[in-house]
Formats: C-alpha cells, sequence, structure tokens
C-alpha cells in the first residue's frame, strides 16, 4: 500500500497577486494549475490543504514594526481572502500562519486550524507521508515549508508550474527550486501530474 499523499497549496492569497499589497508578478498564473490539481487529488479522495497568510494588523513581520515586508494579509481583509478564481473543493483544511506577532510564520507548519490543530498533527490524523506543494512564493514561504517538511522526513514533491516567486533578488526563486531539490525534493508539474506517472493514486 502505497503511503498516502496530500496536496498543501500555499498562500494563494490576493495580497500576493497583481493589485495586492504585496504582489508577485503574474503570481494569479498559478490559479489554473493550482485548481487543476486540487481537482484532480479531490477526485481522487486525497486531503487538499491550503495555508494562509493572517497576519494581525501590528506584528514585526511588517515594516512599519521592524520587519521587511509592507502590511499585506491582515485578518479578516480583502488582501487576505485567497484569489477568487482559486478554487478550493469541498472539505479543503485551512490553516492560518503569521498569526503570532512575534514570528514571520513563512512555513505552513506554524499554520493552525479554526479549532488550533496543527499541520504536524493532521497529517499524522490523516496519515500523509508524501506532500504536494503548490502556491506563492517560490522563494519564502514555499520554500520554507518544503525545507521544513523535508527535515521531518515527509516525502515532498514541488509542481513547478504551480509556484512563483517573489524575486526581490533576480533569479532568486530559481536558486529556491534548486534548493528544495537539493534538499531533497521531486521537482515536477501538474501536467505531468495529470498522466499519473508521479502519483501514486488509490484504487477506485
Amino acid at each position: 500500500m502505497h503511503e498516502k499523499a496530500a496536496l498543501l497549496i500555499v498562500d494563494v492569497q490576493n495580497d500576493f497577486c497583481p493589485g495586492g499589497a504585496l504582489q508577485i508578478t503574474d503570481g494569479d498564473r498559478v490559479v489554473k494549475p493550482t485548481n487543476r490539481a486540487a481537482q484532480l487529488f479531490a477526485a481522487a479522495g486525497l486531503p487538499v490543504l491550503a495555508s494562509r497568510d493572517w497576519h494581525p494588523p501590528t506584528t514585526r513581520h511588517f515594516r512599519k514594526f521592524g520587519g521587511v515586508w509592507p502590511v499585506h494579509c491582515v485578518q479578516e481583509t480583502q488582501g487576505a481572502a485567497f484569489h477568487p478564481a482559486l478554487l478550493l473543493p469541498k472539505g479543503t483544511i485551512v490553516l492560518s500562519k503569521g498569526i503570532n506577532p512575534e514570528m514571520d510564520g513563512y512555513s505552513a507548519f506554524e499554520g493552525v486550524t479554526y479549532d488550533g490543530r496543527i499541520l504536524d498533527e493532521l497529517l499524522q490524523e490523516l496519515q500523509v507521508r508524501e506532500l504536494y506543494i503548490c502556491g506563492l512564493a517560490t522563494d519564502y514561504c514555499v520554500l520554507c515549508t518544503t525545507r521544513e517538511a523535508l527535515r521531518k522526513g515527509f516525502k515532498v514533491t514541488v509542481l513547478t508550474d504551480a509556484v512563483a516567486g517573489v524575486d526581490i533578488v533576480p533569479g532568486e526563486s530559481e536558486t529556491a527550486l534548486e534548493t528544495m531539490e537539493k534538499a531533497g525534493a521531486h521537482l515536477t508539474t501538474v501536467k505531468e501530474l495529470q498522466t499519473g506517472k508521479h502519483l501514486k493514486l488509490p484504487e477506485q
């Protein structure tokens, strides 16, 4: 029996997409491939999880309070909402991160559910040992989430056509992908995933 896989969608939120407070150039291009991946996992009866930045108004993460970032993804604002074209399947588990004003909250493993459960706990309950990761941003939250998942012993695949980066330093996203691969992550695309060669689906 194959280890159970899950899809982890990282921070596909308005503030990280064009027009947002911390916009990623063409950040919304990840939406369509992410939707395809989510549909594939849901149809196979596999878990889909989605993290979101959910910052309090005052946090050291923001530049005005000593951090490096402009104000973004503040709790209950439109900027913190998932992109309107993102189609999360019924039953998607949402994890909110960055809620501690003393922490940046880059990794989805720092996120908690509505009822206070952490990602480690959820994955254990779901018997998941393999994560497929996509979302925003390649060079920050996707990178940190992937590295932490690998450290925790998960098998990780990053969907390269469903990620986009900030690239404060030109080429930083490409370097991040190389870093993830060197750390042990597998790189593939949603298109390849649809062929069934990479994702071992349970028997229907």
